[in-house]
């Protein structure tokens, strides 16, 4: 249980899964509408929070891709900031785990990680709605980072069911092949299925991992030769899948020694990893939330 009074903070930033994706439309707006099965991961980012008294912003160290006013963290904080009128500040230190360009979520969870904290040290009060709605004007994956439950997703990614009672926790192999994504190109392909039929959640939910897909896989397999052939050995192994938009590909595996023995065989120029699905975030874990 995180001390409330306190004006410093570690917290981690997981990881995600889509262990399903459908394209079922695409807006007006450009945005395309979809059904999603988010589950977090047991691995993350760590941030490091210092409250300051004198209304600054700081994050250390800079992302040698990302200019600071695109970061999603100093734009979290940013915003909370303008949004609450607080007179507070914050020092902000990143320790990155997560690749960049991976579909793990790694910049939607460090911003609801930041989002949480800042609530916390800065004596804010906002609940999880509050919070998720500006969580939404930075990124459609924002919210289920800031809501803290496996859940699935419905519109852009907004629409959230928790599904922490039903949805299993295995553990999984992970290859990142070296490749950043940009989720627009994918989203832009001319050749993406957009016109998947909707199902419901409950039948999502039945017909269980021998029945789910991306499909955004198949366009991210044709536009990076390295994730098709990470798949390509992944899915000899195990029932594999890509998540988001790539460039992470993983394997369901039905215990940890199988992860292990999966992981000593994967090959030396992928950054490889296991991890336990769980379906509340380790975020929610440390901070002790019930929400």
């Amino acid at each position: 249980m995180i001390d409330v009074e306190s004006t410093e903070l570690r917290l981690p930033a997981p990881a995600k899964l889509n262990r399903l994706l459908h394209i079922t439309g695409r807006r007006n707006d450009g945005y395309h509408e979809l059904q999603t099965l988010f589950q977090f991961l047991d691995i993350s980012d760590t941030l490091d929070f210092r409250r300051r008294d004198d209304g600054h912003i700081r994050l250390e160290p800079p992302l040698p891709t990302i200019a600071e006013a695109d970061n999603l963290i100093v734009r979290a904080a940013r915003l909370l900031q303008q949004q609450s009128g607080t007179r507070y500040g914050i020092d902000i230190r990143l320790h990155k785990r997560l690749p960049i360009g991976g579909g793990l979520g790694g910049g939607s969870s460090n911003a609801a990680t930041t989002l949480l904290a800042l609530d916390r040290l800065w004596c804010l009060g906002l609940d999880a709605d509050r919070l998720a709605e500006l969580g939404l004007t930075l990124g459609a994956d924002v919210p289920v980072f800031v809501r803290g439950r496996a859940a699935w997703a419905e519109g852009v990614g907004e629409r959230l069911q928790p599904v922490d009672d039903r949805l299993d926790q295995p553990w999984f192999l992970v290859i990142h092949p070296n490749v950043s994504i940009a989720t627009a190109d994918v989203f832009n392909s001319p050749e993406l299925t957009r016109d998947t039929p909707p199902i419901s959640m409950a039948r999502a939910l039945q017909g269980g991992v021998s029945t789910w897909r991306n499909d955004c896989e198949s366009v991210v397999r044709t536009m990076y030769p390295s994730v098709d052939a990470a798949m390509n050995w992944l899915s000899t192994q195990a029932p594999s899948m890509l998540t988001g938009t790539g460039a992470c590909v993983f394997a369901q595996l039905t215990s940890e020694r199988q992860a292990d023995s999966l992981l000593a065989r994967a090959a030396e120029h992928w950054q490889a990893f296991k991890a336990r699905g769980c379906n509340l975030s380790p975020l929610h874990a440390a901070l002790g939330c019930r929400n």
